[in-house]
């Protein structure tokens, strides 16, 4: 962290008033090469930064208004502090353009969600560049993408923030108005807290991109965006599951084509997009297990059941080695959003409402592991999560615990009927005597 400069004639208002009314402004210097000027008019101040360019060149730029006659709000009126961090930030940038590392200009919030977007489709997947480049194209750019970077104040990146967990859900726009208004979001408590939570995975995303310009050397300071801070307490997961029997049921009520991707899921935890490319190569039947490709060629192994691997052997059993296992009765295989209106018509006809969606299936999964007891580290390993903080998160308290056992096993029963007579104390005392 970059020292922070003292100076006693410009800290304080009091201070500055002590000062007389000149044409040249005073300096602190802050850093090497670098100064903060604050001009000192005849009601009020302001500030701004020179840079040292070299042979007796300077760099200035207006930061804004000082906080002499009103109280400072870090985007357009500053105190000494705040004025400091916003000149180190401009020197920054100018030092970065003096070494060649950014071009002269303006480097934009959408250079670097595109300078990001590059890197995510040279490593990760096209599923996984096409999803990041929804969310930013969707809820990033139409608002911050035309912002330079070094512009950017916490302030404005809060605002933003806070529009976004107050927005209604997306819906697609080939809906009509009528099917828009019933699909709109309830008011309650829970959206609420849903809406915060997804705003804080869009931060996150952001962040992300930024982090990135700012480790690369084309942005100056991290600082705007480091302290905007995400909402709290919005992301602690309520897990919906199926009963052994609601899941039978919903198997059941699914198409023959598609009925064997959901007793997959139900029998694995898989994500649908991993059924979906599974091919005969992947069912290893001596030992019992799925390799499911993941990114950057590693691979996770599934553990599967007696059940899950006679399911297997019977799908795969007249299958050539590179054969797809899951295939849509036209013979074309499952692709993006191929399963919600399978999903939706099985949940009807089975009565399970609200529609389950297939990353219930998964859960279900994970869910009756945690509920026989299974260790989080098993489960996090069978659902592929890099760590055991997602498994507990999603799961934990479904697990066995002591405090749980402790409590039914010593709390007594208080044998509570529904005999509605009333017997008054004293009465039964006296009838006892």
């Amino acid at each position: 962290m970059a020292r922070i400069a003292r100076n006693s004639s410009l800290e304080t208002r009091t201070a500055r008033t002590r000062l007389r009314t000149r044409r040249t402004p005073y300096f602190a210097k802050i850093a090497k090469g670098l100064r903060l000027g604050y001009y000192r008019g005849s009601i009020g101040g302001t500030w701004i930064a020179r840079s040292y360019c070299g042979a007796g060149v300077y760099a200035t730029e207006a930061i804004g208004v000082a906080d002499d006659t009103v109280e400072a709000d870090g985007v357009k009126v500053f105190d000494y502090w705040q004025a400091q961090d916003k000149a180190r930030i401009w020197g920054e940038k100018q030092r970065l353009i003096a070494e060649g590392a950014i071009k002269p200009g303006s480097y934009t919030v959408r250079n670097a969600v595109d300078d990001y977007l590059d890197e995510i489709k040279a490593e990760k997947s096209d599923a996984a560049y096409k999803g990041a480049k929804y969310v930013f194209d969707a809820f990033i750019t139409p608002d911050l993408g035309s912002i330079q970077t070094d512009k950017l104040t916490p302030d404005r990146l809060t605002r933003w923030r806070n529009k976004l967990a107050t927005q209604p859900k997306r819906v697609r726009s080939k809906l009509t108005a009528a099917k828009v208004a019933t699909k709109a979001t309830p008011d309650d408590e829970d959206a609420r807290r849903a809406r915060k939570a997804t705003a804080n995975r869009i931060l996150t995303m952001l962040k992300a991109a930024l982090n990135r310009a700012f480790h690369s050397g084309r942005i100056g300071s991290d600082l705007a965006w480091r302290k905007v801070k995400p909402f709290k307490k919005v992301d602690e997961a309520v897990v919906r599951y199926l009963t052994a029997p609601e899941a039978r049921e919903l198997v059941q009520a699914c198409p023959a084509d598609f009925r064997k991707m959901v007793q997959a899921a139900l029998l694995t935890g898989c994500r649908y997009s991993e059924l979906a490319r599974l091919t005969r190569a992947n069912f290893n039947a001596d030992s019992g297990t799925l390799a499911i490709r993941l990114s950057k060629g590693k691979l996770r192994h599934v553990v599967l059941t007696d059940e899950a691997r006679d399911a297997f052997a019977n799908w795969t059993e007249k299958l050539g080695h590179g054969d797809t296992i899951f295939l849509r009765a036209d013979g074309g295989t499952w692709r993006n959003s191929h399963q919600k209106r399978p999903l939706d018509g099985a949940s009807r006809t089975a009565g399970i409402s609200p529609a389950v969606t297939f990353h219930i299936l998964r859960h279900t999964h994970g869910s009756h592991l945690a509920m026989k007891g299974v260790p989080m580290g098993v489960i996090a390993a069978q659902l592929g999560h890099a760590d055991t903080r997602m498994t507990e998160k999603h799961y934990a308290h479904l697990a066995p615990s002591f405090i749980e056992q402790t409590i039914r096993a010593n709390f007594p029963v208080l044998g509570f009927t529904d005999n509605n007579k009333v017997v008054r104390l004293h009465a039964r005392k006296a009838k006892q005597a």
